[in-house]
């Protein structure tokens, strides 16, 4: 089957800062923008920043693997070179980390490497990847 791209469009509240984030520090290729958002291309993917003002909004979290996963979260399923990869980019730019990271579900069905940090207007982000891609959706 042939992977379709998606599109994802996440608030942020201050799109000089975003910009800055998502281009310089993660490396993402700039497409179309605007003063109130910017397109990115996401891993072959689209991802669009748009401005919208601040909220104040608890933060929640899932236990998972005995870590606290924020919700909501996004990103995407990287190879296992490519993952490990980005990690080192991740690390190089001195990323906080709300996760650093690791291998999930050592020994188990969809056992992965995954890690979580924010941007700097508060959007969780997960990056993973599966040693055995074929167990992406396994039971």
């Amino acid at each position: 089957m042939k992977l379709t791209p998606f599109h994802l469009a996440i608030p942020v509240d201050d799109v000089a800062k975003a910009r800055v984030f998502y281009t310089q520090t993660l490396g993402f290729e700039e497409g179309r923008s605007s003063d109130h958002w910017v397109d990115y291309n996401f891993f072959g993917h689209q991802l669009v920043i748009h401005y919208k003002p601040k909220e104040e909004a608890e933060i929640y979290t899932n236990p998972v693997d005995g870590k606290d996963v924020p919700v909501p979260h996004f990103g995407v399923v990287l190879d296992w070179k490519q993952f490990w990869e980005f990690a080192d980019v991740l690390k190089d730019a001195a990323i906080e980390f709300i996760i650093p990271p690791y291998i999930r579900f050592e020994g188990e069905v969809g056992e992965q490497a995954t890690l979580f940090f924010k941007d700097p207007c508060g959007n969780a982000l997960e990056f993973k990847s599966f040693k055995d891609m074929t167990q992406l959706f396994a039971k």
